[in-house]
């Protein structure tokens, strides 16, 4: 269980453990159980990458909607969809 006064890591630092575990496990030279456990912690780093990216984007999105400029994002989006 964590506290609040423990450090909880950052994305960058979540994102740097993912990789090394990556490159660990594409050597092939990991015993099964291990890459069995650095596989389950990639997986549970990988979500939580995904989730801090989700959340951004969202806090985005609701300053881009408070300030009104939501026909610019669309359009943005619009751009990329047609090419």
């Amino acid at each position: 269980m964590t506290t609040s006064k423990e450090k909880q890591p950052t994305f960058e630092e979540n994102l740097t453990a993912l990789t090394t575990i990556v490159n660990e496990l594409e050597q092939g030279d990991v015993p099964l159980e291990t890459a069995l456990a650095k596989f389950q912690t990639g997986i549970k780093l990988s979500r939580s990458l995904e989730k801090t990216l989700t959340d951004a984007e969202n806090t985005l999105t609701q300053i881009v909607n408070e300030q009104g400029e939501t026909g610019l994002l669309d359009a943005n989006h619009e751009d990329q969809d047609q090419d």
